[in-house]
């Protein structure tokens, strides 16, 4: 399945939906602006809660929390030791790793599980500016997850290159 996200409006505090490949409304970002720290929820199209997503308070690097149901899910902070800039660990609570890497702030990346790819996000396939495709390659993966660990690796690169 392929979700579409428009790249400007990526931004804490605003509201936009994502769409399918269809063009219909498959999840909607709810900002939260006036917060201390950068929070969202991504939310089905009724209106229910799928993800919390918050920046991590009090971290010695940039870190993003994903919790479900109110329950910690996954934390998300760029590799220690990479020697590239654009790669990124995702942690979930059951201990699995995902890896995250390739040209972030181009929108050019893939989602990683033991070397078996997840998802893939790219502006390749768009004509539309500003519009990047979140590619979900496993009929079994999370879609939810994986579209929020995507607008969270974004968020820390472009944070950390003084964008946001």
């Amino acid at each position: 399945m392929r979700y579409l996200v428009r790249d400007r409006l990526l931004g804490f505090g605003d509201d936009y939906w994502i769409e399918d490949q269809h063009g219909n409304k498959a999840f909607l970002v709810d900002g939260k602006a006036m917060r201390v720290r950068d929070t969202f929820e991504l939310k089905d199209t009724q209106g229910r809660v799928l993800i919390d997503i918050h920046q991590k308070m009090f971290a010695l690097r940039d870190t993003m929390v994903i919790e479900r149901d109110g329950d910690p899910l996954a934390t998300i902070k760029r590799k220690r030791l990479s020697l590239l800039r654009n790669h990124y660990r995702v942690s979930l609570v059951d201990g699995t790793e995902l890896d995250v890497s390739g040209k972030i702030l181009d929108r050019e990346f893939a989602i990683d599980y033991d070397n078996e790819l997840l998802a893939q996000i790219s502006r390749r396939w768009l004509h539309v500016r500003e519009t990047y495709g979140v590619d979900i390659v496993r009929d079994d993966a999370d879609s939810a997850l994986l579209i929020a660990v995507a607008v969270c690796v974004i968020h820390l690169a472009d944070k950390e290159r003084g964008e946001d």
